[in-house]
């Protein structure tokens, strides 16, 4: 039995892009939620800055927006309060692997408990269309006149590379497929980060609707997500030598609460009862 998605409606004005990629996720999120039969106060969604940032306002559920790039550290304090709370990190390309670059490797590293949807729309959509961390090398933006100069990089052989515990692509246009992986994301036992292809229509001209869908393919049901090393050189195939979707890695590994005894073995922090006199122990120790 699902929740009835219409829970998940929110009454503020959306202001992205018409055709804008952001929707399918939106929808493909708001899908996964209800058919994982969860409430909305049982899911905390939190983001950065940008267009993707925007996603908690947009969903009815607990939520966060903070700075540019510092998603996950309140992703991380939110999940130790309250350990049985799904939280959901949901930003942008830029925000994620340029800004958040650092707090992206050490939580995948912790192997933190939550569920991160990175809009990839190859270029930063809320500043005007200068080029992100994954915009590819040569291709003309609003401030890359000449062309971008460096490497694209690449965030699922990163991931892999560094241990996460789940690492997916999907794209914004199949909301069945992406919710689907949403779904296995949620459920998932750590980090699972999931990369979804999100065309700009107003500033990424190159990589649009039918780029993504002339080059990605689905990997099928032969395809073994648990061998790091065919998933690592599935992580490498991209544009004419064509975009996996799906769950390229998945393992099963202790999370930061389980190797935390005092987080693990009790009751969430938000439930236990505290008294002023209980950080006497503590105080006793300074003197």
């Amino acid at each position: 039995m699902a929740t009835d998605i219409k829970l998940f409606d929110s009454k503020e004005e959306n202001s992205w892009c018409p055709g804008c990629g952001n929707f399918g996720i939106l929808n493909a999120l708001k899908k996964s939620l209800s058919e994982l039969d969860l409430l909305p106060h049982e899911v905390m969604i939190i983001s950065g800055i940008g267009q993707a940032a925007k996603t908690p306002h947009f969903v009815n559920t607990n939520g966060f927006n903070g700075l540019h790039g510092r998603a996950l550290p309140p992703a991380l304090g939110a999940k130790i309060a309250n350990k049985d709370l799904k939280v959901i990190v949901t930003s942008g390309d830029g925000d994620t692997y340029g800004e958040g670059g650092n707090h992206t490797l050490h939580n995948i590293r912790r192997n933190l408990d939550i569920t991160h949807l990175v809009h990839n729309n190859q270029i930063y959509g809320l500043t005007k269309g200068q080029a992100s961390p994954t915009t590819a090398e040569g291709q003309v933006t609003s401030m890359q006149f000449d062309g971008v100069r460096f490497e694209a990089f690449n965030p699922l052989s990163f991931a892999i590379t560094i241990g996460a515990s789940f690492v997916a692509r999907c794209f914004s246009a199949d909301q069945g497929h992406l919710s689907h992986i949403i779904k296995e994301g949620i459920k998932h036992k750590g980090y699972a980060l999931i990369d979804i292809l999100q065309p700009c229509v107003t500033f990424n001209k190159v990589n649009t609707y039918k780029w993504y869908k002339d080059r990605a393919y689905y990997l099928d049901d032969s395809y073994d997500p648990s061998n790091k090393m065919i998933a690592y050189e599935k992580s490498l195939e991209w544009g004419d030598d064509g975009i996996p979707l799906g769950i390229l890695y998945k393992e099963e590994k202790p999370t930061f609460i389980d190797r935390i005894p005092h987080l693990k073995d009790t009751k969430p922090l938000i439930k236990r009862k505290w008294k002023p006199t209980d950080a006497e122990k503590f105080l006793e120790e300074f003197r």
